[in-house]
């Protein structure tokens, strides 16, 4: 419930190594990866090294596989998983823990070089996917029912509809807002002009 998925990004310590459970039999490969962080010296001037981390990453099954297949020592990977410490006590009695992080993921980080990727294929499956004419006329599992070309709304090509005028919901203005339909004559507007000039000297006066 509160498993705690992380994703590192860092380089390969160790090449994988194979294990089989013992009492499954399910493969298993494992390998460690370090993570280490870089910070700029201001007294230098440089990158150096800063904070490290080193855990052992755990792959199971088909991701074992392929890691075992296309992973080695020194590549650049990144790895998403389920991260926690695993506690044990070794032969002389000592408490010991260690990171371990179990991979749903890994690949190569491809900002620093190339990769070419094969797709695995699967073996014979109980189930596989079959086109027929049943399969095509059902829908999420409810029967469908063609349509003629006749009976759709729209298909490929076709322009967007315009919208009714009616269904704005208002009716455009005939001229533009703002600006009045029957604009004052020139001589309307210097007679208009003459009378605001008198009475500002009317009331400068006072």
């Amino acid at each position: 419930m509160f498993d705690t998925y992380v994703t590192v990004v860092g380089n390969v310590l160790t090449a994988p190594e194979w294990r089989v459970t013992q009492k499954t039999k399910t493969r298993v490969a494992h390998f460690k990866i370090a993570s280490t962080a870089r910070r700029m010296d201001r007294e230098t001037g440089q990158w150096v090294d800063g904070n490290a981390l080193r855990v052992r990453v755990t792959c199971w099954r088909n991701l074992a596989e392929g890691v075992a297949a296309c992973v080695m020592t020194g590549d650049p990977v990144i790895v998403t998983g389920r991260l926690y410490t695993r506690d044990w006590v070794d032969p002389e009695g000592n408490h010991r823990v260690q990171y371990e992080l179990e991979a749903v993921a890994v690949g190569h980080d491809l900002s620093r070089g190339q990769g070419t990727f094969k797709r695995t294929r699967a073996g014979n499956l109980a189930t596989g996917g079959v086109e027929d004419a049943t399969s095509d006329a059902q829908i999420g599992g409810e029967a469908t029912d063609p349509v003629t070309p006749g009976d759709t709304t729209a298909g490929f090509g076709d322009a967007p509809q315009a919208v009714p005028e009616d269904d704005y919901g208002y009716e455009p203005p005939s001229a533009p807002l703002g600006r009045p339909e029957d604009p004052l004559a020139e001589e309307d507007l210097e007679t208009a002009l003459g009378e605001l000039d008198g009475d500002r000297a009317l009331a400068s006066s006072r």
